[in-house]
C-alpha cells in the first residue's frame, strides 16, 4: 500500500499541525452550529412529527445528560471522519460528501436497528431521521470546514 492511499495519510497534515486551542475552538463553534440547527429541527419543525409517530416511545422528560453526551460524541465523529479528512484535502466537496455519508450510515444504523428490534417502530421515522441526519451532517460538515479554514 503506498503512502498516498493509506487512511493515515488523511490525518498526516493540515489539522494535526493546528494548535490545540484552534482545534478546541473550531469544535466548540461547530457544536454551537450543530445544536442550533438540530434543536430548531426538534423543537420547532419536527416536534409534531415525532409526537405523532413516536408518542409511545417518547419520555415525558428529556434526559439532557444523555442528549448532550450524544451530541458531543457525534460532533467528534464528524470531526474525525468528515471534517479533518476534507480539510487535509482542502476540499469542501469532500466535507459535504463525507458529512453526508457519516449522517447516512450513523442514522441508518440507528433507525434500521430500531425497526428490526422495537415493536411498532414507524417506518416513516426511519425515512425522516435518515434524511434529516444526512442534511444536518452535511450542513454542519460544510460549516465546520469553513470554521477550521478561518481559524486554522
Amino acid at each position: 500500500m503506498n503512502e498516498q492511499s493509506s487512511i493515515f495519510h488523511l490525518y498526516s497534515h493540515n489539522w494535526t499541525s493546528m494548535p490545540y486551542a484552534n482545534v478546541i475552538i473550531s469544535y466548540l463553534l461547530t457544536c454551537v452550529v450543530f445544536f442550533a440547527i438540530d434543536l430548531t429541527w426538534l423543537g420547532v419543525v419536527a416536534k409534531n412529527i415525532y409526537a405523532k409517530y413516536l408518542k409511545d416511545f417518547l419520555s415525558p422528560e428529556i434526559n439532557w445528560k444523555a442528549a448532550i453526551i450524544f451530541y458531543l460524541l457525534f460532533v467528534i465523529g464528524l470531526m474525525i471522519f468528515a471534517i479533518y479528512p476534507a480539510v487535509a484535502k482542502n476540499s469542501r466537496v469532500s466535507a459535504l460528501v463525507l458529512g453526508w455519508l457519516f449522517g447516512f450510515f450513523t442514522y441508518a444504523t440507528y433507525d434500521l436497528t430500531n425497526l428490526a428490534t422495537l415493536k411498532n417502530w414507524p417506518i416513516q421515522i426511519v425515512y425522516i431521521d435518515i434524511v434529516w441526519w444526512v442534511v444536518l451532517s452535511a450542513a454542519v460538515s460544510i460549516a465546520w470546514f469553513y470554521i477550521v479554514k478561518f481559524i486554522g
